[in-house]
């Protein structure tokens, strides 16, 4: 077994022994199928939290989107996300400056589904300290739109915010979920808008009514 392997277990298992990391699944049970996981975003451990809860035969197919400005900033993340998580690196801004490739930050995600992938986003794009998703922006509407077929897994973590709060480093053990729903697919000649609040609403509805 490798490294990576190695400590793609040892972080599953840390992210159990610290959350639960507990999966719900109403309504699309865990399958070896292509899908894009879309879910509200609070914490750093959000995706992490995903991550663990899916089965393990599904983790090896399934990729989160990381900020190629953050995850790559020292050799420890960048082996990190590349090596055990297999992340898909994202820029944040578009260039700025003469010369300075310009990449859309979609690319990567759409290379990866090409290529079979799962991802697990977050439409938000930012995390919020708030009960409620951000509005959603529109990445998720251009996947939905060039991968009709791929479905989409709405996903609501719950209690994460409360380990790891936004701006804290030190995790606080708490018993945490992730709740999958039913599939989404575009609707034909669905209005980008439209398709983001349904998107969202999704999400909204998998809150547990206790939170």
């Amino acid at each position: 077994m490798s490294r990576a392997e190695l400590m793609g277990q040892l972080l599953a298992f840390i992210a159990r022994l610290l959350t639960g990391a507990q999966g719900h699944w109403k309504g699309s049970p865990p399958k070896a199928e292509q899908r894009i996981y879309f879910a509200n975003h609070q914490s750093h451990l959000d995706w992490v939290l995903i991550w663990a809860a899916l089965p393990k035969d599904l983790r090896a197919a399934t990729r989160p989107i990381a900020a190629r400005d953050y995850w790559t900033s020292s050799p420890f993340k960048r082996w990190l996300t590349s090596e055990v998580f297999h992340a898909v690196y994202v820029k944040r801004t578009r260039a700025q400056t003469a010369g300075e490739p310009d990449e859309d930050p979609l690319d990567p995600l759409l290379a990866a589904l090409a290529s079979g992938d799962s991802l697990v986003i977050f439409p938000e794009g930012t995390r919020s300290s708030k009960g409620e998703p951000q509005p959603f922006k529109s990445g998720l509407y251009h996947l939905a739109e060039r991968f009709p077929e791929v479905p989409l897994i709405p996903a609501w973590i719950d209690n994460v915010q409360r380990v790891m709060p936004k701006g804290e480093v030190v995790p606080v053990p708490i018993l945490c979920t992730v709740t999958f729903g039913a599939p989404l697919l575009l609707a034909p000649a669905e209005d980008k808008q439209d398709f983001l609040r349904r998107a969202r609403q999704a999400v909204v509805e998998l809150r547990p009514l206790t939170t």
